[in-house]
């Protein structure tokens, strides 16, 4: 059986990769694909449980390392509960968020460096790296006036500082410029319809799929 792919979706508050994620798993399944849509934190029981830790609360609430740490244990229960089984089983799975934010967020975001990230991508991902990783890249206030607008009990990283959402936008920025044979910068700018005509185009070119 064919190993299927796993295509992640990347970037700050309100870029819009709930709905361009949803979008890509109904234009796959149109083209006679099995996917799989989740999330991240979560995916799996245990790790939602960790989620309501991580998206809830005070903003201070967590050491950066101790949310780091938190992020991949929900990671490794995601991995080894949902997204291994459905690849090994030929489907494509569709992810909202992955490894990459934990880099951007607690690695840049909040100056936990490069280093600790890596090492615990290392234990926990290991070989298990996306396929294409498609980071919708967004002006920071453009961002946050987007997610404002949705917001609810989930809001914790929206509240924190200007400052940190630029940071983790200039580290999803390099992350990009790091991996350009995975990673695709996607303008999230334009109105949603013209963003997934240019997300279309980028998973169709880079996994060479002929869109029905």
């Amino acid at each position: 059986m064919t190993r299927g792919r796993f295509i992640t979706f990347e970037g700050g508050e309100g870029a819009g990769k709930s709905t361009q994620s949803q979008r890509l798993v109904q234009a796959l399944g149109d083209a006679g694909f099995v996917a799989v849509r989740t999330r991240e934190p979560g995916g799996a029981p245990g790790a939602e449980a960790v989620r309501d830790l991580l998206v809830q609360g005070a903003i201070d609430r967590w050491d950066p390392l101790s949310e780091a740490l938190l992020h991949y244990a929900a990671r490794h229960e995601h991995l080894v509960r949902t997204v291994r089984p459905a690849l090994d089983s030929g489907k494509w799975v569709v992810c909202d968020r992955f490894a990459d934010s934990t880099m951007a967020y607690q690695g840049y975001g909040h100056g936990l460096g490069r280093q600790p990230v890596e090492a615990l991508y290392a234990l926990v991902v290991g070989k298990t790296a996306p396929d294409l990783t498609l980071i919708l890249d967004l002006p920071v206030d453009e961002g946050l006036k987007r997610a404002s607008r949705s917001a609810g009990i989930e809001d914790r990283y929206e509240r924190m500082g200007r400052d940190f959402h630029e940071r983790l936008r200039q580290g999803f920025l390099d992350i990009a410029g790091r991996e350009p044979e995975r990673c695709a910068i996607i303008d999230a700018r334009p109105p949603p319809d013209a963003v997934w005509q240019a997300v279309r185009k980028a998973v169709g070119e880079r996994l060479t799929i002929a869109w029905p």
